[in-house]
């Protein structure tokens, strides 16, 4: 068995709640030892407390670091943060724009005592330039900054959210993307670099279709629900089933003829409505009539196995519960079932990220709150159990 790409690599992770932790979660699952560094009360999402919500986010997003405490409004504790970042690979964060700065933890100091360190920073809207580097941002407004909010929900009514949390995961990735190229150049280059991550930027090129169709028309369209955003694709839409409702989308003419055979009305194919992609859109209504007319009898399983056999583009509107039990999921081993303290029996998400022959690491349990303080700073820095306690009585760790 070979061993994880990043087996080797030692990451100071300061990420908070879901982008900076998914980008550690990444680097720990591809073989980096990932410290969590947290405040004396932990950061955001655990200190929410294991019996909401976020207990599972959070177990899921720090499973297989080392957790340790530093106060790093002291003066001690900066200085901890400078020696470790002499001795890491890489150091990460999310905080609102200057806190590290603030206290002297920006990648000008430490990549001066270090320079081969990668110091990679996630904020809403970059903090190296721009009129925006110095604003506050979270998931929600900056889907609504970029255009993702205004372009999302039925025409007529108001803009609205995704409720998945993209742009932040989004986000975590290119993090992630971005420290794994400059350890790429540091092979080359023996310097290390700064990763300055916009959640804007990032959100930004998701939207390719909706801005080339404002450009085509010279106007912002209408939000139009689940269909194309210029409703220039038909069939392209959430249609009812028996038991729920379906995906269905024909790109191409090929993919309409082949959506007729599946509906058992291949004479469609010849009426002059639907002979093309253009008078397809034209009727747009009436081709989800017809669409919804045929999916209305039959339940979604039928409606998958219909169109798989005909080579129909189709899926599933699967709920949340459904998704936990996704066979092919738990058949890749993308979810694992495992058994949360807190929560009970969970479906766990795995790396996404995978090479061949090398599989991802075993998950473990997220460590408690100061878990590992004691074995990282008596390992790294040769710190004493005198001076460890010392700096516990005077609250640098916990």
């Amino acid at each position: 068995m070979n061993q994880q790409p990043l087996t080797g690599i030692t990451v100071l992770d300061f990420g908070q709640v879901y982008n900076g932790p998914y980008c550690g979660f990444l680097l720990a699952q591809a073989g980096a030892r990932v410290i969590k560094i947290e405040s004396l009360i932990g950061e955001t999402l655990r200190a929410r407390g294991s019996a909401t919500a976020a207990a599972y986010p959070f177990s899921n997003l720090n499973t297989n670091k080392e957790c340790i405490t530093l106060n790093i409004k002291t003066a001690e504790a900066q200085d901890i943060i400078k020696e470790l970042a002499t001795k890491a690979d890489v150091l990460l964060q999310n905080f609102a724009p200057g806190t590290m700065e603030k206290y002297g933890l920006g990648s000008e100091h430490l990549r001066a005592l270090n320079p081969r360190l990668i110091y990679a920073m996630g904020t809403g809207y970059g903090s190296m330039d721009g009129p925006y580097k110095d604003y506050l941002g979270m998931d929600i407004t900056l889907q609504a900054m970029s255009g993702a909010m205004s372009s999302t929900g039925e025409e007529g009514g108001p803009p609205l959210k995704t409720p998945a949390a993209y742009v932040d995961f989004l986000a975590g990735t290119h993090l992630y993307s971005g420290i794994t190229t400059a350890l790429y150049s540091r092979e080359k280059t023996g310097v290390g670099a700064t990763v300055d991550i916009s959640m804007q930027d990032c959100v930004f090129p998701t939207l390719s279709t909706v801005i080339g169709s404002y450009y085509n028309v010279g106007h912002e369209l209408p939000r139009s629900g689940s269909r194309h955003p210029a409703k220039a694709i038909a069939p392209y839409n959430v249609y009812q089933a028996l038991d729920g409702h379906v995906a269905i989308i024909c790109l191409r003419d090929g993919h309409w003829k082949k959506m007729c055979q599946a509906m058992g009305q291949p004479e469609l194919t010849e009426d002059e409505r639907f002979a093309n992609t253009k008078s397809r859109s034209n009727n747009i209504d009436e081709v989800d009539r017809i669409v919804n007319a045929w999916t209305g009898q039959r339940t979604r399983d039928d409606i998958f196995r219909i169109a798989q056999e005909n080579g129909v583009i189709c899926a599933p509107v699967q709920t949340i519960p459904e998704s936990l039990e996704d066979k092919h999921m738990l058949a890749r081993g993308s979810l694992l079932k495992r058994n949360n303290p807190d929560i009970g029996e969970i479906s766990q998400f795995q790396t996404p990220i995978r090479f061949k022959d090398i599989p991802p690491p075993e998950l473990h349990d997220v460590h408690d709150l100061s878990q590992d303080t004691n074995q990282v700073l008596t390992e790294m820095l040769n710190l004493t159990e005198a001076e460890l306690e010392d700096l516990r009585a005077r609250d640098v760790i916990t």
